[in-house]
């Protein structure tokens, strides 16, 4: 019984810190509502996208009723106008122009209600990052090994903190699993979104390349430490550095081109 509730906590734990990462980073969608003749409209603007133009996506309700403006991030020039046009019976779409790794366009788009005039995303523009197409082979690999790395490190914390048997056996499969999602999956995924195999500490501020580099140094601290005798101390430790790095927004402070020098940057 005491096995199967540390093993719910832990898939909880896990849940809800890969959910909370998810949804607070700066590539899940920004979700709104608008209100079109008294009628609640749920809209999602996109702010991550491969290599291909970015199809931002209306219900056709809002027909001749809006227009999307945009520029490069960071730069000083005018917004560039883009029509919304029509997409079968129930939507319409405006593109955003693809952009080279890393590269960053900042939007917003104008609701006509009536005689008055309003951004649908209120004051701040949306910020979309392109990236390159990761292919399945890399990124499922990679997703799966770092979630099951959250689990395991979730379950041996609990265990090290409940428990008194030998936890040798679950340091081996939590460290295995970090160093194949996060240090070896890990920047190659990252190779094929920008372009660069690592970006972190000693060559950039990448977070989430850094956070995976703290969670692995903290887990091969544990590893090592409980290699003649047990000290569950380490453990625990490594477990809570883990849960609390790992849910910090994901892709926070990540790649970014810098369009007047051509450079992509971090941190």
């Amino acid at each position: 019984m005491k096995s199967f509730l540390l093993w719910l906590f832990a898939v909880i734990i896990t849940l809800s810190a890969a959910w909370y990462q998810r949804i607070t980073g700066p590539t899940y969608p920004k979700r709104i509502m608008v209100n079109v003749e008294n009628q609640e409209y749920k809209i999602q603007l996109k702010r991550s996208e491969g290599e291909k133009d970015c199809a931002i996506e209306l219900p056709v309700v809002f027909k001749d009723k809006v227009k999307l403006y945009y520029k490069r991030y960071k730069i000083d020039e005018p917004y560039m106008p883009v029509d919304f046009i029509e997409s079968g019976k129930e939507s319409i779409i405006a593109y955003l122009p693809q952009q080279p790794p890393a590269g960053k366009l900042q939007y917003y788009i104008i609701f006509k209600d009536g005689l008055d005039e309003n951004k649908i995303n209120g004051l701040q523009d949306v910020v979309i990052r392109f990236k390159g197409d990761v292919p399945a082979w890399a990124l499922i690999p990679h997703i799966i090994f770092i979630f099951f790395a959250m689990l395991l490190s979730n379950l041996t914390g609990l265990m090290a903190i409940f428990t008194k048997k030998s936890l040798k056996k679950y340091i081996y499969i939590t460290f295995i699993l970090l160093l194949a999602g996060g240090m070896i999956m890990g920047p190659v995924v990252q190779k094929f979104a920008f372009g660069e195999f690592w970006t972190g500490v000693p060559f950039g501020w990448d977070l989430t390349d850094n956070k995976t580099l703290i969670a692995f140094v903290f887990w091969l601290i544990a590893l090592i430490g409980n290699f003649k005798k047990p000290r569950p101390f380490l453990i625990i430790l490594a477990s809570i550095m883990t849960i609390v790095i790992f849910s910090i927004p994901h892709s926070m402070f990540g790649s970014e081109l810098n369009y007047e020098t051509g450079v992509v940057t971090q941190g």
